[in-house]
């Protein structure tokens, strides 16, 4: 599946209108909408524009308590599982439960996993932790492992945005051989060709931001790539 990162500081009416009027959008599966620096009033914003644009499925990426908003179908309630931030695997989800149990949103029960992509990103530093080195694999798995032994539903590598490189397809593998719940990987994915590896490496859904919103046609790459995935 492919889904679209939205993140509503950065993107304007017309940016929107590009991506939704894009004739291959509709190959999108749904839009994660959020962000590690998104101010107050503008995840309300973003949603509205989108919910007049478009009926598919708008899923909440939070980077805090206040990102919730029932205006969206759904959220992913992330916990950082790769750092040992307490504030991140269970602080903020306190101070956000009755709000989100008041909100009638779909809760995903996501294990959130920092890879690291060659730079700090805004994830890593707002985060103050370290990314998996993607060399060790292993460590990678056996934090996956972990996070659905604790019931998480989905498990997410994320690079971060603006990424010089996405999350290697030894650890996808690695990550994917070891649970069996959907793999979010995102970050880092600029050509076709990667995107190709990640499905193949074991990515059940690929999220791509940053590179659409330089290069909108970057979108039929993605596409084909999931065809791709989908008919091997």
């Amino acid at each position: 599946m492919l889904a679209v990162l939205v993140d509503p500081d950065k993107s304007s009416d017309r940016q929107l209108d590009t991506l939704i009027l894009n004739p291959n959008f509709e190959q999108v599966d749904f839009l994660f909408v959020g962000g590690s620096l998104v101010t107050d009033g503008s995840i309300k914003t973003c949603l509205q524009a989108l919910k007049k644009r478009t009926d598919k499925p708008l899923v909440i990426f939070p980077g805090s308590p206040n990102q919730i908003d029932n205006q969206a179908d759904g959220i992913l309630l992330l916990s950082l599982i790769s750092g040992r931030n307490s504030d991140l695997l269970i602080g903020r989800h306190v101070e956000s439960a009755h709000k989100l149990k008041r909100s009638g949103l779909e809760i995903l029960s996501t294990g959130y996993i920092l890879v690291d992509g060659g730079r700090t990103t805004t994830v890593s530093y707002i985060s103050g932790t370290t990314p998996i080195p993607q060399d060790k694999p292993g460590i990678a798995a056996a934090t996956a492992l972990a996070g659905t032994q604790l019931g998480q539903q989905l498990i997410y590598l994320d690079c971060g945005s603006g990424a010089h490189e996405h999350a290697s397809p030894q650890l996808i593998a690695a990550v994917s051989h070891e649970v069996d719940v959907p793999v979010i990987v995102g970050g880092g994915i600029t050509t076709r060709q990667e995107a190709e590896a990640v499905f193949a490496a074991g990515a059940d859904i690929v999220v791509v931001g940053n590179k659409l919103e330089e290069n909108p046609e970057f979108l039929v790459e993605l596409i084909e790539a999931k065809a791709t995935a989908n008919n091997s």
